[in-house]
């Protein structure tokens, strides 16, 4: 099991982040910073924090514990002057701060980047949306499922006869938010070794997602053509999907190369579909890929999945098994790079979770701290600011904090 060292100290060690976002993008952006040292402190709501909160599985915080770790919550009542003034003195202590309100509510609060660059000028202000600070859609509401049905993926994700599919998980505030690490870490490097002057960040949630669907755009204007939905195989290489073995598992196969793909025909005992015009080349595949996917995952149909994948494991064919988690927890390559740790946690004994990525071999992320209780390191933040216990008191007392 691994543990919390609070001495812990990160590659990103001094760093101090606000933030001031809720559920998934700004707590993805804020996790990769945390997770290599930087001091993330998330600003919450008195009695209610951040909504990512109240996701629970059985009763359980599962997606706070993982996507909170790390971090120090610090409760202020934003619509109090008084709590707007704490926010700003911790801004003149902070490195970067991150935002997702709707845009135009961080103006309306008096909090607007031309206040809080005045505090501090050498913030860096990430402000997520669903559409961006700019542009016809800016005020509209802006949730992931939203996006991932206007960005084109929905549309090119499921099978042709049947809906387009929204991916079952915040697939546009997780692409958002590794995007928005890496400009955080590029506007503090501006910062720090050209001596650079804060900046604003405007992160949407559209243009991530948008961005990993690859060349859509150009392909359409080469080929005039709208590509239709393909399932779990491609429009671009054959064989590529997922096939059923007799023991009624799913075996995933990718012959995105040449190669690969005359390997597996030989590997099935179909040497002779390597010369045969309909799959000589990708693009004779991909135009029978019908017949491609009748002749493999037939192949594959008549053994167990363990049968098939020895022998294309052997054979050094590119074919996976399709896991579900407790084929992941189970699973030896996982357990040997411990791509998974458990946690010592509060309620459940340990909670398993993802380690940290990237792996770095000279400066490695730590784990410092549990994800915290809702306020649970408002005194000490507010004790660094010069804020007394009874002056806390009075404020906690008047809804302040």
């Amino acid at each position: 099991m691994a543990t919390f060292d609070p001495n812990a100290k990160g590659p990103l060690a001094g760093v101090r982040i606000i933030d001031m976002t809720r559920l998934i993008a700004g707590n993805m952006l804020s996790l990769q910073l945390a997770d290599f040292g930087a001091e993330v402190i998330k600003i919450e709501t008195p009695g209610k924090g951040d909504p990512l909160r109240a996701w629970k599985d059985d009763g359980i915080e599962c997606h706070w514990k993982v996507y909170a770790r790390n971090k120090k919550s610090m409760t202020l009542n934003l619509r109090e002057k008084e709590a707007i003034g704490i926010l700003l003195k911790l801004v003149e202590t902070a490195d970067g701060l991150i935002e997702n309100f709707r845009p135009g509510r961080l103006e309306e609060m008096d909090l607007g980047p031309d206040i809080l660059l005045a505090r501090n000028p050498k913030l860096i202000l990430a402000r997520i949306s669903g559409w961006g600070q700019t542009g016809p859609y800016r005020e509209r509401p802006g949730f992931g499922s939203l996006v991932e049905a206007m960005s084109g993926f929905a549309d090119r994700n499921g099978f042709p006869d049947r809906a387009p599919v929204l991916p079952p998980l915040a697939m546009a505030d997780m692409i958002a938010g590794l995007y928005g690490a890496m400009a955080m870490m590029i506007a503090l490097r501006e910062v720090e070794v050209k001596g650079g002057k804060g900046q604003v960040i405007d992160l949407s949630l559209l243009e991530p997602i948008m961005s990993v669907l690859g060349p859509e755009a150009l392909n359409h204007k080469v080929t005039g053509k709208v590509k239709e939905r393909s399932g779990s195989g491609s429009n671009t290489s054959s064989p590529r999907n997922v096939y059923g073995t007799r023991d009624g598992k799913w075996i995933s196969m990718s012959g995105s190369i040449q190669s690969m793909a005359e390997r597996i025909f030989r590997v099935i005992g179909r040497a002779d579909m390597i010369d045969d015009p309909k799959f000589r080349t990708n693009p004779d595949r991909v135009e029978h890929r019908e017949e491609v996917d009748a002749i493999v995952g037939g192949w594959i149909a008549e053994r167990d999945q363990a049968e098939a994948m020895d022998i294309f494991t052997k054979g050094e064919v590119t074919a996976s098994p399709v896991y579900d988690i407790r084929d992941i927890i189970a699973d030896p390559h996982i357990q040997g790079r411990q791509a998974l740790v458990d946690l010592p946690d509060d309620d459940v004994g340990t909670a398993p979770m993802h380690n940290i990525i990237p792996r770095l071999d000279r400066t490695p992320g730590t784990f410092r701290l549990a994800a915290p209780k809702l306020g649970e390191h408002t005194g000490a933040l507010l004790e660094q600011l010069g804020v007394d216990e009874e002056a806390q008191a009075d404020l906690k007392a008047r809804g302040v904090i």
